[in-house]
């Protein structure tokens, strides 16, 4: 197997602002020399992120937080070889900020810009530092609004094998937990509440999708459709069973992502696995991908926390490799809710 290395000298400032958060990125002679996110609590009282309110807070935030990188880097816009930035998939309000905020100062500065894949920026993050998967490599990408089961192959080329046909790993997660009176994000909280929690407690349908593909809205539906039915029986079922209903979620979920992952390790061959996207921080699936790997003979990466949620460290490098690619972008370009 061919191992990937990052002999570049290039300096990129990386800009992302695809859902709620604005980062900046410095990446010059191979290494990430700042990650600036500046997040949104705003979203929080509302359950969810607000599509408006974000793309105002991008409007106040994406200057500064881009000047505070440079500083943090050391350097001067002038320094700066090229500018990346995510084009899509997200929200469209968000990313018209960052992208619109991108190729006018590149166009200012007169520097290239390349536009960067949000979904593949996740999963190129393994590649940015500590120990780089060799290729060829298979990733699950897990997400608040994506998830996908791709391969890395030579030059980084991603070919997807499998992707959710409705709702997200996260956004289930998410919505979940708001069905368990829990704050948004509810991710995190599921996952430190299951800690205490025996996860054979209660069993939820698992989602039954062809060949490599994924759908989560059946298990949401699921899951409420218990919650109601339980409720009416005893009104404080949900406090009173927080901890095992956490558990039983968390596990069905993950269960369900690590048996299409061991099902893409079958039909590709590959040994080599990682997660990506920010529901790689949770606890269960770190340790199940683990398991996996050792079950196969394989081996297990996940990037580092600040890379698994979105930044612009991963726009960043991933520009990189567009440069490299003489993959430029232009004026014209427009924004995508969805993945091309």
């Amino acid at each position: 197997m061919e191992q990937s290395k990052n002999n570049s000298h290039l300096t990129i400032l990386g800009i992302e602002s695809s859902c709620d958060d604005t980062s900046a990125s410095v990446w010059k002679n191979g290494t990430i020399q700042s990650n600036v996110v500046a997040s949104q609590q705003i979203h929080e009282e509302y359950g969810g992120v607000v599509p408006e309110w974000a793309s105002r807070k991008h409007q106040q935030n994406i200057l500064p937080t881009v000047q505070i990188s440079l500083q943090k880097a050391g350097i001067t816009l002038a320094e700066v070889d090229a500018i990346a930035c995510t084009q899509g998939p997200g929200l469209m309000g968000s990313l018209l900020v960052g992208h619109s905020f991108a190729k006018g100062l590149a166009m200012a500065v007169d520097k290239p810009y390349v536009n960067v894949d949000h979904i593949d920026a996740h999963v190129l993050a393994h590649f940015i530092d500590g120990e780089i998967p060799s290729l060829p490599f298979l990733c699950l990408l897990v997400s608040g609004g994506h998830t996908q089961l791709v391969t890395v192959g030579l030059d980084y080329h991603i070919e997807v094998l499998g992707k959710t046909l409705d709702d997200a790993a996260g956004e289930a997660f998410d919505k979940a937990g708001k069905m368990l009176n829990l704050p948004y994000p509810a991710g995190p909280q599921i996952d430190r509440l299951a800690e205490q929690g025996d996860p054979k407690s209660f069993t939820f349908n698992t989602p039954k999708v062809d060949a490599l593909d994924f759908s989560f809205s059946g298990l949401k539906t699921s899951i409420l459709y218990f919650l109601q039915k339980e409720v009416r029986k005893d009104k404080d079922f949900i406090s009173k069973n927080i901890f095992d209903l956490c558990a039983s979620i968390q596990h069905t979920i993950v269960s369900y992502l690590i048996t299409k992952l061991e099902k893409a390790m079958d039909q590709t061959g590959i040994t080599e696995i990682g997660i990506a996207g920010g529901v790689a921080a949770n606890s269960e699936l770190r340790r199940s991908l683990s398991t996996l790997a050792i079950k196969r003979h394989g081996k297990a990466y996940i990037p580092k926390f600040e890379y698994c949620t979105d930044n612009a460290a991963m726009i960043a490098f991933a520009g990189e490799i567009k440069l490299q690619k003489e993959e430029y972008g232009t004026l014209t370009d427009v924004c995508y809710t969805r993945k091309k």
